[in-house]
């Protein structure tokens, strides 16, 4: 079993910034595949960014492209998401998602390919 606890979500101005955070427990984390979804209000869950557990890879929406920065920290078992430049377009609840047993390289982007999911945190974008 894997628990994932994302913190770090708030309110802020547009062109500020945010740094999420998600702790793992449980499962191999170092062997995991990272991933951070969103979804706004009305809207379907959609895919922001995600790391390779080897951290050779990383991959984004086109919508955070230049924005989002993902990275992580096996020795402390956290993966982050460090948001520069908000738009209020990027409000919405914040989720990490892992999956255990991919290949060292590979970066999935679909929600379907993750195993376990964290409670997700508030983000709040006012113009």
């Amino acid at each position: 079993q894997v628990q994932l606890v994302e913190s770090g979500g708030g309110l802020v101005q547009a062109g500020g910034s945010l740094r999420l955070s998600c702790a793992a427990s449980g499962r191999s984390f170092s062997s995991s595949a990272m991933g951070w979804f969103r979804q706004a209000p009305g809207k379907e869950r959609e895919f922001v960014a995600a790391i390779s557990w080897s951290v050779r890879n990383t991959l984004y929406a086109d919508s955070v492209k230049g924005r989002f920065t993902i990275s992580r920290d096996n020795t402390k078992n956290t993966v982050f998401l460090q948001m520069s430049s908000l738009k209020p377009e990027d409000t919405a609840v914040y989720y990490c998602a892992s999956r255990f047993g991919v290949l060292s390289t590979y970066v999935p982007s679909s929600g379907r390919e993750y195993d376990y999911w964290g409670q997700g945190t508030q983000v709040t974008v006012s113009s």
